[in-house]
């Protein structure tokens, strides 16, 4: 009995993807640089995300607090979500300095994603 994984087929040309990813009209030795920019995007568009969250945070923490009316138990809590939603910004600014520091420490450019990849000699 074979089953549908015994049986070899043949794919016809190579398989190759869609814009970026695929390559096309590039070779596979540009994928760190390719990985790079898309890593650099994403954690730029998170830290943007994390700065507007922390502003929507920030603005509803203040029209709390404004609209406490003096009522302490409300006022707290208005000031808790304006708190942690700075020690969540600081947080997102940090973990990125953090990485470069160690990077630094250690002799190796962390957020150099392209660097790293050519340096452990992966082809």
């Amino acid at each position: 009995m074979n089953y549908l994984a015994q049986n070899s087929t043949s794919l016809g040309n190579q398989i190759s993807g869609l814009g970026k990813l695929g390559f096309e009209g590039g070779s596979a030795a540009s994928a760190p640089d390719v990985f790079t920019a898309i890593l650099s995007t994403s954690i730029g568009l998170m830290t943007m995300i994390a700065g507007i969250w922390f502003m929507f945070v920030f603005i509803t923490g203040a029209i709390s607090i404004i609209s406490s009316g003096g009522e302490k138990g409300k006022y707290e809590a208005a000031q808790k979500k304006i708190t942690t939603g700075l020690t969540g910004l600081v947080v997102v600014v940090a973990a990125i300095f953090l990485v470069d520091f160690v990077g630094w420490i250690i002799g190796i450019d962390l957020l150099n994603i392209a660097g790293l990849i050519n340096l452990i000699g992966v082809k």
